[in-house]
């Protein structure tokens, strides 16, 4: 992982850990295959062999609790998923120009998830090709170029997105016409974070017009989790996106993160905030592994771009992808996952909160995505919270760090995480403590 400013964060350098000898010439013939711009997580890289539920198994059949991937959001190698996916690819799995009812049902019971205003999915493979897409599609409906971000943020790897995505580094962002802006904390904000956060859209779009720049679209990730995971108070984006409106743009809310139930109360980020998007983005939890992504659009916002431009995707929404995608969504509604998501994360956070600390700072979050500021003297310390993920590592847990420091833990395990695997996590971090 790498912060805003270059530095590597929770990153395997060669040379270091506690390899063995086979792996570190996995790790070394890596290198050489794959070149410099890949990274590893941990000082002591983890190779995995398979995954099932919330954990992940190394080679030695070691168990680790996975407190970190939105990927598998219904849990590793559900048997529903796999069973609908291998079903699917058995029967037909060819590109998307063909009639085909998967697709179809998968945009009916993806749409009934969201507002009536939301009433066009388009599909895609990953959530990079979504937020390009809906930028492509915010130029044609605006006229405009103009994007505004936040200063940490993530929003994909095409030319595009990764102009919009300052958390991967300043080889790459910001992109042309990108206007970047502090982060939704009550520290950047202290008049408050709704009027100061759409008056920072509204100055960043006048930052734009005096450079001959119309306003495209404003793209948050509703749950701010490059920037540290900020996702209160419920319902300050509304102004942000009343703002952008004001201006001539488009909102388009990322929940390639924060969708799927991952935040309890909603299915979506932007419903705790009562406000209705322009676009939305879907991505990584969707299939749960498998690649397929979309956006869900208003109808008039896409009127422009389909009257200019024919969309094309040969794999995005093909039959098999349809079929991870909807056996995901029956798994989240008969698991109760997105309730389980309420009311485990609130355990969690609450227990986290309890370890009182000089090490520990603010713990904040909504239902499994959660951010935890590791501090020194009352003030951000990237050091401990890399130290602290790499003894959990250690431990067989397996955690990030986030935010433009990168000194905010980041909790974001599986869906079906207990509270048991809660405690689990809370316990070993009282106990490591002591050791930053």
């Amino acid at each position: 992982m790498q912060s805003a400013t270059g530095k590597m964060i929770n990153a395997y350098v060669p040379g270091r850990g506690n390899l063995p000898a086979d792996q570190a010439a996995m790790a070394e013939r890596r290198a050489r295959l794959l070149g410099p711009a890949y990274r590893l997580f941990y000082e002591t890289p983890v190779h995995l062999i398979r995954g099932q539920g919330v954990h992940l198994y190394d080679a030695d059949g070691q168990a680790y609790l996975d407190c970190y991937n939105n990927v598998a959001s219904v849990g590793h190698c559900h048997p529903r998923v796999i069973e609908a996916m291998s079903t699917q690819a058995a029967t037909l799995a060819t590109h998307t120009r063909y009639l085909h009812d998967g697709v179809l049902t998968l945009a009916e019971r993806l749409l009934a998830l969201f507002p009536p205003e939301l009433s066009h999915a388009m599909f895609t493979c990953t959530g990079s090709e979504a937020n390009d897409l809906a930028y492509r599609i915010a130029r044609a409906a605006t006229g405009g170029s103009g994007v505004i971000v936040t200063d940490n943020a993530y929003h994909g790897v095409t030319l595009a997105t990764a102009g919009m995505s300052m958390s991967i580094g300043p080889a790459v962002a910001p992109g042309p016409g990108v206007f970047a802006i502090a982060a939704p904390t009550p520290a950047n904000y202290p008049e408050g974070v709704a009027s100061g956060f759409a008056a920072a859209v509204t100055a960043a779009c006048g930052q734009m017009r005096a450079q001959g720049i119309r306003p495209a679209m404003l793209i948050v990730d509703t749950v701010f989790s490059s920037d540290g995971v900020w996702p209160d108070p419920a319902g300050f984006l509304a102004d942000a996106a009343a703002a952008i409106r004001a201006e001539g743009g488009l909102f388009l809310a990322d929940e390639v993160q924060p969708g799927f139930g991952r935040l309890g109360t909603s299915m979506w980020g932007f419903q705790r905030h009562g406000v209705v998007p322009d676009m939305v983005s879907l991505g990584k939890p969707m299939g749960n592994g498998y690649p397929v992504a979309g956006l869900v659009i208003r109808p008039e916002v896409i009127a422009a771009f389909g009257a200019q431009s024919r969309y094309f995707n040969t794999f995005g929404g093909n039959p098999v992808s349809a079929a991870a995608a909807l056996a995901v969504l029956d798994v989240i509604r008969d698991e109760g996952l997105m309730e389980n998501a309420a009311r485990t994360g609130a355990v969690f956070r609450d227990s986290l909160a309890g370890l009182a600390s000089d090490r520990f700072g603010e713990v904040r979050g909504a239902g499994l995505f959660i951010g935890v500021d590791i501090v020194q003297d009352g003030q951000p310390a990237p050091d401990r919270a890399v130290r602290l993920v790499n003894l959990l590592r250690e431990e067989r847990i397996l955690i990030s760090a986030t935010g433009a420091q990168g000194h905010i833990l980041k909790l974001r395990p599986p869906l079906p995480f207990s509270e048991d695997n809660a405690a689990q996590v809370v316990e070993t971090i009282a106990r490591l403590l002591p050791r930053l």
